[in-house]
């Protein structure tokens, strides 16, 4: 009998948050090849391309990033470097070897100016070094000629293995009686589970009407949406019904003004999922449904891996 066909994926930044998600939910037939810091630099294009070549995968996915949103205002240079060149010299690796590169990028592209959700057609507009940085390496793919590749766009993400806004919460949450949180900026939570999942749906086209999915940009983020204030009302809510040690007592809103950072953050970021929706023939679950699953598998994952 024959063996299954296998997809070979190189998997850059591969310690990171979200690909330790791809790494759990990559389905039977891919076999993947994990690339991150310090054997591997996104940013050394020598290495990237003799690292790549030798390793001749079907499918690059690219996690990695520099995902300090207020740092990336002072270290602009490591910012582009790694979210601006580096995936350019990964589309190059692509285009050499024949193989299919997915980048994952950020609502952070966006101004947030709007009130409606933003398709993949909506302007780019970044208000800050992390947004600009993202929109560098996008145009670094789209300007290369590569035809196989899929840009993904995510938002607010969130899942074992690395720091983020609902570790942050429930850490607070368990330090202090009182809380502040910004009420004015309104976006999708996005669980790392469901992008990993949603990641090898737009590869394979399991349950895609024609079998296959076109190329391209796509958004991805948990359906429905809330502010930041709400999230973290629904992290607390369901953490006590989980029975986890809480000491807050109140969570306050606050306006964005009232919370100056360094980086401008979109006050709307909400994205239509319509095209990944229709392309796959899959939905995307609910955000509260998928933090729900995520608190109720937290206890047994270690929080100590840095976020993608």
């Amino acid at each position: 009998m024959n063996s299954p066909l296998v997809l070979r994926v190189a998997l850059i930044g591969s310690n990171g948050m979200l690909a330790g998600m791809v790494k759990e939910r990559a389905p039977a037939g891919v076999a993947i090849e994990g690339l991150d810091l310090p054997e591997f630099d996104l940013t050394d294009r020598s290495q990237v391309l003799a690292v790549v070549g030798e390793m001749n995968p079907d499918v690059m996915i690219n996690c990695a990033a520099y995902t300090n949103v207020d740092g990336c205002e002072t270290e602009q240079e490591t910012a582009m470097a790694v979210n601006g060149d580096g995936p350019g010299f990964l589309t190059e690796a692509a285009k050499n070897c024949g193989a299919t590169l997915v980048h994952i990028s950020t609502d952070y592209l966006f101004d947030g100016s709007g009130d409606s959700p933003l398709r993949e057609d909506t302007l780019p507009n970044p208000q800050s070094v992390y947004g600009r940085s993202k929109l560098a390496g996008e145009l670094a793919i789209l300007d290369s000629g590569l035809e196989n590749y899929l840009i993904v766009r995510t938002s607010w993400l969130y899942g074992p293995g690395g720091k983020n806004f609902v570790e942050t919460i429930l850490r607070l949450a368990g330090e202090r009686e009182q809380l502040a949180i910004v009420a004015d900026q309104i976006g999708s939570p996005t669980y790392t589970g469901d992008l990993a999942e949603g990641i090898f749906h737009l590869l394979t086209g399991d349950s895609s009407p024609k079998g296959t999915v076109p190329y391209g940009i796509y958004h991805f983020a948990g359906a429905g949406q809330c502010s930041w204030y709400q999230f973290a009302c629904a992290i607390v809510e369901e953490a006590r019904q989980l029975g986890l040690p809480l000491r807050v007592q109140e969570i306050r809103p606050l306006q964005t003004k009232d919370y100056p950072l360094p980086a401008k953050r979109p006050a709307y970021s909400v994205f239509d999922t319509g095209k990944y929706r229709q392309a796959t023939g899959r939905q995307i679950p609910e955000w509260r449904t998928s933090l729900r699953e995520y608190l109720q598998r937290r206890p047994a994952e270690p929080q100590c891996r840095e976020p993608r």
